[in-house]
């Protein structure tokens, strides 16, 4: 057989295994009581017990997965949880929801390049993250979700995102993993919140400034906060890779566990 057929063949198994796993996220859309749409996608443990709960994983992507096929946002990190051995180990709800083409998760709007001034301290919502806040509280009614035990990660665009919400919602999630990110650290110094956070950088990132994630482990880290910062030497933008091949990805946030506070 020609070489150029087998290298063919190889790279079509690869691309069915890859198809297969992504139908593992059945393709939602939620509706809000205005009438807004918000496109998600979906992975639900493979078996449900009766009186059991399990963690929710929500995952926002980056700019360059937003969109309205409702399929481009799982080209980053998804795998991670249709792998037979982590679903298997650790049997959780996942959502990747998708922002539409024109918006940002967070901020509100963009300027051109970003510097340490820009990201404003009291910005209002984007429409799209809003709906992802009303989405998370219909699928923790709906579904029996462990409380406890929420997740978000998010990178670049969605990194930003990772920081926006937990800053509105302190209490809501155990954990936090933000990739290529940027916030206004004011905002990481005024919460008072119990979420264990994960920061990754690149710090050769030339989208993203590193000074970023830099800041924003120093304010979590003056005011107490459980942060862990990792950077890679000599990485770009895309320091999704190396993070999702870190060994403890997985398994450090499936053992994080929210702390309640203390009256």
């Amino acid at each position: 057989m020609p070489y150029k057929i087998i290298t063919l063949a190889v790279l079509m198994t690869i691309t069915m295994g890859t198809l297969a796993q992504h139908d593992d996220y059945l393709k939602k859309e939620f509706i809000d009581l205005n009438g807004d749409t918000l496109l998600y996608r979906q992975l639900s443990p493979e078996t449900i017990a009766e009186n059991k709960t399990y963690p929710l994983v929500l995952f926002l992507h980056g700019a360059g997965e937003r969109g309205s096929d409702n399929k481009l946002q799982l080209q980053h990190g998804s795998m991670q949880f249709t792998n037979p051995v982590n679903r298997e180990a650790y049997p959780s709800f996942v959502l990747f929801p998708q922002c539409p083409e024109d918006k940002y998760w967070a901020p509100s709007t963009r300027p051109d390049k970003f510097d340490m001034d820009y990201f404003p301290l009291n910005d209002e919502i984007s429409e799209p993250l809003g709906m992802v806040e009303k989405l998370l509280s219909q699928v923790v009614a709906e579904y029996p979700i462990d409380i406890n035990r929420i997740y978000v990660i998010g990178l670049s665009m969605g990194g930003m995102g990772v920081y926006d919400i937990v800053c509105r919602n302190p209490d809501k999630f155990a954990a936090a993993i933000a990739i290529c990110g940027g916030v206004n650290t004011q905002r990481l110094r005024d919460i008072d919140s119990n979420t264990q956070f994960r920061l990754y950088h690149g710090d050769a990132d030339s989208v993203v400034p590193v000074q970023f994630s830099r800041e924003a482990y120093k304010a979590l880290k003056e005011t107490g906060k459980s942060v862990e910062y990792f950077e890679f030497p000599g990485v770009n933008h895309g320091s999704w890779d190396p993070a999702f091949n870190q060994l403890d990805f997985i398994s450090w946030l499936y053992a994080q566990k929210l702390l309640k506070q203390q009256n």
